[in-house]
């Protein structure tokens, strides 16, 4: 038993099947790197699409959807919105912007809520606030707020309607 480990440790040490061994260990990197490219092309499809089915509905983008012809009044930020909340539940805001169109904003433990310099609770919003909203678009069109400041109501020519209190 002993004579057939040592005769094939001495066929392991042989140069041909070094350059064997070393043929696999490359092979198996290069799988391992297209694996790692795939998965990485996939996440980034999936994201690409729902963020495309999702773009119109949720950010009122080009009217014939993302790929249909659009002009550039009609595209709007992704990335922030002022308006005036319609409702909040302290982890979510739906707020009306200057062109009537609502917007989710995700709020989260490490969004920052200001009125004017005094930071706030998300508890202490409230519908008919005017804010503004900086943060990160969703693959689902909302914007994960990481800044929101509470301001006074504009005045009545930049568009918006007070409600009747």
């Amino acid at each position: 038993m002993e004579t057939k480990i040592d005769d094939i440790k001495t066929t392991l040490k042989t140069p041909g099947a070094k350059r064997i061994f070393r043929f696999l260990v490359a092979i198996i990197v290069l799988l391992l790197v297209f694996h790692a490219g795939k998965a990485a092309g996939y996440h980034k499809a999936r994201f690409s699409r729902g963020w495309e089915e999702n773009y119109h509905r949720n950010f009122a983008g080009p009217r014939g959807g993302f790929r249909g012809d659009f002009r550039e009044k009609e595209f709007i930020d992704a990335h922030g919105t002022f308006g005036q909340i319609l409702t909040t539940d302290g982890a979510t805001l739906v707020i009306k912007g200057r062109d009537g169109v609502e917007k989710t904003i995700i709020l989260s433990a490490n969004t920052s809520i200001n009125r004017f310099r005094d930071a706030i609770a998300a508890s202490d919003l409230k519908a008919d606030d005017f804010v503004v909203v900086i943060g990160e678009p969703d693959d689902q069109g909302r914007i994960a707020a990481k800044l929101v400041r509470v301001m006074p109501a504009p005045p009545e020519k930049a568009g918006f309607e007070r409600r009747q209190r």
